[in-house]
């Protein structure tokens, strides 16, 4: 699934050629992923893109009517959650369409704005100006504006494992598995580690963490793990760089130790048992632990 870096990346591809640009039109395949289809196909034609950001893991388009008849002309915002396949780019209108594309949006230009996803694990909505903050405000903190202080607060005293926490859209937005695994493995943290039980330097080694991989994996076009690919339909190469997810059985680049995968809250998590030591030391932590120790293939 687009994490983070992947979704930021389209972002960026798309602030290069979106904004400015009136809808033309809009044609839909299947729409089971889209929660009004009809206000999408009446309210888009006409609208004027401002501007395109990232919330988490979602992308937010900013519009506003160029109807003067639209009164207020309010401003409303296309959000696009990719969901495990989703794939968002600008194309010309007479390019090849790929198999699953199934909402072409025609621009002023000549060019489409197109959404393909095989799975249709996605969501596409409309979200009016007067409900896009408390949109927002259901998502966590943005993991590259958090202060120390705010995350130790939001996760420093909680009983659940540190991966389930990172995971948590509504504590941090936009932590993903990939990301989850590598920032732990750089902090030495294993994932089944209770959060409260981390000592203050953990989690300040962990807070630099999240925010050093991140960025990495955005100056690299963030990870190509099967379908991801940027707003130009590129690549990205993060995953060259990763240094535990899916590495199960391959040795540690620290240490050499084999890479192992347990469960953690319901995710495959891959971890360095001598670089990231299991919490044995804690009371009932093999009967905690025992389950994990999965050999489940899923991610």
């Amino acid at each position: 699934m687009p994490e983070l870096p992947e979704v930021e990346t389209v972002v960026r591809g798309l602030c290069a050629s979106l904004p400015g640009r009136t809808i033309l039109d809009v044609r839909l395949g299947k729409t089971d992923f889209i929660d009004d289809p009809v206000a999408l196909a009446e309210r888009l034609p006409g609208a004027r893109i401002c501007k395109v950001t990232r919330l988490g893991k979602f992308v937010s388009i900013d519009l506003v009517p160029c109807d003067p008849a639209a009164g207020m002309a309010e401003h409303f915002y296309l959000v696009i959650h990719l969901g495990m396949t989703g794939q968002l780019a600008t194309r010309h209108s007479d390019d090849p369409v790929p198999p699953h594309t199934h909402v072409f949006v025609a621009l002023d230009n000549g060019r489409e704005l197109r959404y393909t996803d095989i799975r249709r694990f996605g969501r596409i909505l409309l979200v009016p100006e007067s409900g896009i903050a408390a949109f927002r405000d259901r998502l966590g903190a943005e993991p590259l504006e958090i202060t120390l202080a705010e995350f130790r607060a939001r996760l420093g005293s909680r009983r659940a494992r540190i991966k389930a926490l990172l995971l948590d859209q509504g504590i941090l937005r936009g932590v993903g598995n990939i990301y989850a695994d590598e920032s732990l493995f750089r902090a030495r943290i294993h994932p089944a580690r209770i959060a409260r039980n981390l000592t203050q330097a953990q989690l300040t080694a962990l807070h630099q963490a999240v925010r050093e991989i991140l960025t990495a994996a955005i100056r690299l076009r963030g990870s190509s793990i099967s379908d991801y690919v940027d707003a130009d339909g590129k690549r990205g190469e993060y995953q060259f760089r990763h240094r535990v997810y899916q590495r199960d059985g391959k040795p540690c680049v620290r240490c050499r130790e084999k890479i192992r995968r347990v469960i953690v809250a319901g995710r495959s998590s891959h971890f360095c048992p001598r670089c990231q030591p299991s919490p044995r030391g804690h009371k009932g932590s093999k009967r905690s632990l025992n389950p994990l120790m999965n050999t489940d293939k899923h991610r």
